[in-house]
């Protein structure tokens, strides 16, 4: 079974550091762009940050821009996304997701998503 485990999320203060960890199971994910949503109550689902297979392209919203950072480690099929200088508006389910083209994950979709992680930040 095709499983992506995302964790690291919690309750932080604003201004707080966290970061999310995702591993794939069940087949590599190694030669596919990684990425990482978000979904905050209330609110549509938001493209939060992308990496290409190589890991030589990142890709982020204006919003977590020069806060977060996205990495991976693709002899651990692991992708990590660095949440620094952390915002209440940063308060959502975190999703880490992969998908056949970076393109979809650009565009705000993806094939394979992970169960979510939740991240709480108070003001």
């Amino acid at each position: 079974q095709v499983q992506l485990v995302d964790s690291g999320g919690g309750l932080v203060q604003a201004g707080d550091s966290l970061r999310l960890t995702c591993t794939a199971s069940g087949r590599s994910f190694r030669n596919y762009p990684m990425g990482w949503f978000r979904q905050a109550p209330g609110k549509e689902r938001e493209f939060v940050s992308a990496i290409s297979w190589s890991g030589s392209g990142t890709y982020y919203a204006d919003s977590v821009k020069g806060r977060f950072t996205i990495s991976r480690d693709n002899a651990k099929d692991t992708v990590y996304l660095q949440m620094n200088s952390l915002k209440p508006e940063d308060t959502a389910v975190y999703y880490c997701a992969s998908s056949f083209g970076l393109a979809t994950m650009l565009q705000g979709d993806f094939d394979f998503r992970g169960q979510g992680t939740q991240v709480t930040v108070s003001s």
